[in-house]
């Protein structure tokens, strides 16, 4: 048997090249953990910023990168009876990383794939989807029938939340920039599609309101846009923050006007009752084809550099998600 695997790992914070290719020992299975035999891996936003230490929390190096991740049951520590050896699972997090062929984790962490995933899919659950979720019901409460405006809604988020908001009844709005992005959102079941980059594309929206204004935004560029979120708010308006890169400007007195509220999002906040509830509902959204998951690109392993340029500037706009190849 083999005692190495291939792992991207960090040794010191920086760009995109600090993302080293490397052998390293694989781990074994303790009690409560769970060795995956990792076939696909999901790149997030977040992962460049913990690489370049601008998270707010800088994890100790060396370190490998990584939560999202989709593969088989290699080996399960002496108490664990939740999955056994050869079961396709998802990750909802990792103790060593999943950047790698294998990576370990906590049994809690590794859920059932329903048949109808594959792996890239499966790769691309996680970070986007429970986000999505975790946003939209757990702090923004959106009800059915409320306008929900999703900023950058062809990436893994954005997608996800367009169809979880769609088929719980909600008014979908989405922007994207790119022709294929626009359709995505679209066909996600988004009612109305603008470009961001459209001459007064915030007045069209509320236009499209027929003046009520929005009752929840997914922010996933706060830096950009959340000065000219607040006046297009519905009274009693929340402003959900998903992302950000750098300060911005408000008003406060938009906030007033409205009875508004903006919310932070940090999916590694989410409480245990709200995971099973998570863990539940875009079960069932996955087996019912109410949530379907867009992989947007498909690169090896110690590409895992150029993945990361790409998904801080995408060329075209973001559509969908990018998956790293372990094997």
């Amino acid at each position: 048997t083999m005692s190495t695997m291939k792992a991207v790992r960090v040794h010191q914070f920086g760009g995109p090249e600090v993302l080293s290719f490397e052998d390293v020992e694989i781990p074994s299975a303790g009690p409560g953990q769970v060795l995956v035999k990792v076939m696909a891996v999901g790149v997030n936003p977040v992962e460049t910023y913990l690489r370049s230490g601008t998270a707010g929390r800088r994890p100790q190096l060396p370190m490998c990168p990584g939560q999202d991740a989709a593969g088989v049951i290699h080996s399960v520590g002496s108490d664990v009876t939740t999955v056994k050896v050869g079961d396709r699972v998802f990750t909802s997090g990792t103790l060593t990383g999943s950047y790698s062929q294998y990576c370990l984790c906590k049994y809690n962490t590794v859920h059932k794939i329903p048949d109808t995933v594959n792996f890239d899919e499966g790769a691309c659950l996680f970070t986007p989807a429970y986000t999505a979720y975790h946003a939209l019901f757990h702090i923004g409460n959106t009800k059915p029938g409320e306008f929900v405006l999703v900023h950058g809604a062809s990436g893994g988020v954005g997608l996800a939340a367009v169809q979880l908001a769609a088929s719980h009844g909600a008014r979908v709005i989405g922007t994207a920039s790119s022709k294929e992005g626009q359709q995505l959102v679209k066909d996600a079941g988004a009612e109305y599609v603008i470009s961001h980059r459209e001459e007064g594309y915030m007045d069209k929206i509320v236009e499209f309101t027929a003046g009520h204004g929005v009752d929840v935004i997914l922010e996933m560029l706060a830096s950009s846009n959340l000065g000219k979120d607040l006046p297009i708010l519905a009274l009693r308006g929340r402003v959900l923050v998903i992302g950000s890169r750098g300060t911005v400007q408000i008003d406060p007195r938009d906030t007033m006007r409205k009875r508004a509220s903006i919310h932070g999002v940090f999916l590694s906040l989410a409480c245990d009752d709200e995971m099973s509830e998570m863990h539940a509902a875009i079960g069932a959204a996955l087996v019912r084809g109410l949530l379907k998951i867009h992989v947007g690109t498909v690169l090896p392993l110690e590409k895992a550099a150029e993945a990361h340029k790409f998904i801080i500037n995408p060329s075209e706009g973001a559509n969908g998600k990018i998956v790293l190849h372990p094997w």
